[in-house]
């Protein structure tokens, strides 16, 4: 797996516009791809970005590029604490969420509805989601929508230009170190 593929999977996460992006990726070697996880782990933890492997199959692998910090405020809002209590998550922390999250996608086939909640996308839009099994939203873009359309319509837009820009710069030559911001560290300047 390569930088690349961060900066074009993940670029509104690394941006701090985004709690989560899950993506997937082809790999020949176990062992290789747990050595490039530690590496981009080594290098993402310091800015407050992590990448976890939630599902492995023979060829691919799910990943998860979070910032821990943005997952623990998203989930403990009543919210979103209702629905996985709900869905029978353990609301202790984010952490134990993530952990039911990650056994819940390796025991089952089918992915629980519910992970959107792990991605920023909406309340509403998770629980539309989950009421109509992804039927009737009003516009479907990075997610099916359920609830407002032209905030999602801006979001949408506002990812789409976060990626373009983080791929032409990737492909300038800036690192991903660059491209990855610390948001922890912009709060206290």
């Amino acid at each position: 797996m390569s930088d690349e593929t961060l900066v074009r999977y993940g670029s509104p996460t690394l941006a701090g516009l985004k709690t989560g992006n899950l993506f997937t990726c082809e790999y020949t070697d176990p062992e290789e791809l747990y050595t490039q996880l530690r590496e981009l782990n080594r290098q993402l933890v310091p800015r407050g970005i992590r990448l976890l492997p939630l599902r492995r199959s023979e060829r691919r692998v799910l990943l998860y590029l979070y910032r821990p910090d943005r997952l623990e405020r998203d989930l403990g809002t009543s919210g979103a604490r209702d629905l996985l209590k709900e869905e029978g998550y353990p609301c202790g922390s984010a952490q134990q969420c993530l952990a039911e999250l990650i056994r819940r996608l390796r025991c089952r086939k089918a992915f629980p509805h519910e992970i959107g909640l792990f991605l920023s996308y909406p309340l509403e839009d998770v629980c539309g989601f989950i009421r109509y099994g992804g039927s009737r939203s009003k516009l479907t873009g990075c997610w099916q929508v359920y609830g407002d359309v032209e905030k999602a319509r801006k979001t949408f837009d506002r990812f789409d230009r976060c990626t373009r820009s983080y791929c032409r710069q990737w492909a300038e030559g800036v690192p991903l170190t660059r491209l990855a911001i610390n948001i922890q560290n912009l709060k206290g300047a």
